[in-house]
C-alpha cells in the first residue's frame, strides 16, 4: 500500500511540475479599434504569445492610446500600442500630458520601453478623379477633410499639407474635421473636395470611395519630402517617411484608382508606432514576447495585405522614429531578442 501511495505521489508531483512548466503569466494589453493596424499587431502578439506559452494577453480594444500609455508608465497595464509622438509629449509634459507638468512627465516617460516598431501608414491626398486635380496645389480655396477635431491625426494631416503646399488650414484652404466614425459617409457624400488621411495600402477607405466613383490617390513629390520644410517635419518625434513602389500598393492595376506620382513611388508623411511596456517588465518576459513576435513576422504579414507595408522589423532610426528627440528606447530583453534574431539595434535606441 505504501509503495502504491509513493507511486501515486510521484505521478502527481510530475503532473504538477509539467503544469508549472507550461504556466503562462497573465498580462493586460491595450490597443485601438478593431481593424486598425495597432489592433492587428497587438492581437497577433496575444495569439503568438499564448501559442508559445509565454503569456495570456487580455486585450482591451478601442482604447484612447494617450491614456493607455499613461497606464503603462504608471504600471497599471502591461502592453500597449503607442504612436511615438506620445512618449515625447509625455516627457515634456505637454499636449494631453500637460496636467503632469514637465518634471513628472519626464519621470513617467522614463518608465516606458519598446518591444518592437511598426507604422500606421502615411498621409496621402484622396479625391474623386472627376475633380480633375493635378496635384496638392489645386487644393487652394478648397474644403479638405483632415481628421478628427483634435489629436495627432489632425496635426499630421496639417503637416502633410504644409510639406506639399505651404498652405495653412483656415487661410489658403478650409479644413473640415469630424470624428472617424463619420468618415465613411463623408467619403461618398461630397462633404469635402479632398481628403488628407493616414492610409496603409491597400485600405478600406479607398474601397469605400470607389463605391461612388473613380479615385485619385496623390503621392507627396520627392522634392517636397526632401525640402527644408519636409526635413523639418520628418525630424519631429513620431514622423517618418513612407515610400512604396506603385506595384506594392495593391492598386497598380486597379482601373478605378489612379496613382499620381512623378516616379513610380507613393510617398507620404508617416506615423511611427511601437509596442510599449514598463521598464520594470522582467528581462526574460520582454525577451520572450519580442522573440514570439519576431518568429511569426511572416504570419503577421499574411493576416492582411497592408501589413507587409508597415515597417515591421525596421530598425533604421530615421524610418522608425527612434533616437533624435525621441526619448523612447528598447527594453533590454527586446534588444537581446532582436540581436539573437540577427538584427542590429542602433546604440542610441538601447
Amino acid at each position: 500500500m505504501k509503495s502504491q501511495l509513493k507511486k501515486l505521489t510521484l505521478v502527481a508531483a510530475c503532473a504538477m511540475a509539467a503544469v508549472g512548466a507550461q504556466a503562462q503569466v497573465n498580462l493586460t494589453a491595450e490597443t485601438s479599434s478593431k481593424g486598425s493596424i495597432p489592433h492587428y499587431v497587438v492581437a497577433h502578439l496575444a495569439e503568438v504569445a499564448s501559442a508559445a506559452k509565454v503569456a495570456n494577453l487580455q486585450v482591451a480594444e478601442g482604447q484612447t492610446l494617450t491614456n493607455s500609455l499613461l497606464n503603462i508608465a504608471e504600471g497599471k497595464s502591461d502592453v500597449s500600442a503607442a504612436p511615438l509622438i506620445l512618449p515625447f509629449m509625455m516627457s515634456k509634459g505637454v499636449g494631453p500630458y500637460s496636467a503632469l507638468g514637465a518634471e513628472k512627465g519626464a519621470a513617467m516617460a522614463g518608465n516606458l520601453r519598446a518591444l518592437y516598431p511598426y507604422n500606421s501608414g502615411g498621409y496621402f491626398m484622396l479625391a474623386f478623379d472627376s475633380k480633375g486635380f493635378k496635384g496638392w496645389g489645386d487644393l487652394k480655396g478648397k474644403t479638405v477633410y483632415n481628421g478628427p477635431p483634435r489629436g495627432a491625426a489632425l496635426t499630421n494631416a496639417r503637416q502633410a499639407m504644409t510639406i506639399n503646399t505651404g498652405m495653412t488650414d483656415g487661410k489658403e484652404y478650409k479644413g473640415l474635421q469630424a470624428n472617424w466614425d463619420a468618415l465613411n459617409a463623408m467619403l461618398v457624400d461630397g462633404s469635402a473636395d479632398a481628403y488628407v488621411l493616414p492610409l496603409t495600402m491597400p485600405h478600406a477607405r479607398i474601397s469605400v470611395m470607389q463605391a461612388a466613383g473613380k479615385v485619385a490617390l496623390y503621392s507627396t513629390p520627392k522634392a517636397a519630402m526632401e525640402s527644408e520644410v519636409g526635413k523639418k517635419m520628418l525630424a519631429l518625434p513620431g514622423n517618418i517617411p513612407i515610400e512604396l513602389k506603385k506595384e506594392d500598393t495593391g492598386y497598380a492595376n486597379d482601373p478605378n484608382v489612379r496613382l499620381v506620382s512623378e516616379d513610380g513611388y507613393m510617398r507620404g508623411l508617416g506615423t511611427a508606432f511601437a509596442e510599449v511596456v514598463n521598464k520594470d517588465m522582467s528581462f526574460d518576459l520582454a525577451k520572450a514576447l519580442t522573440a514570439a513576435h519576431i518568429k511569426t513576422l511572416n504570419a503577421l504579414k499574411a493576416k492582411a495585405p497592408a501589413l507587409k507595408n508597415i515597417g515591421l522589423a525596421e530598425m533604421d532610426p530615421a524610418k522608425s522614429s527612434f533616437c533624435g528627440m525621441s526619448p523612447l528606447k528598447y527594453h533590454p530583453g527586446a534588444v537581446a531578442a532582436w540581436k539573437e534574431a540577427g538584427y542590429t539595434i542602433p546604440a542610441c535606441a538601447q
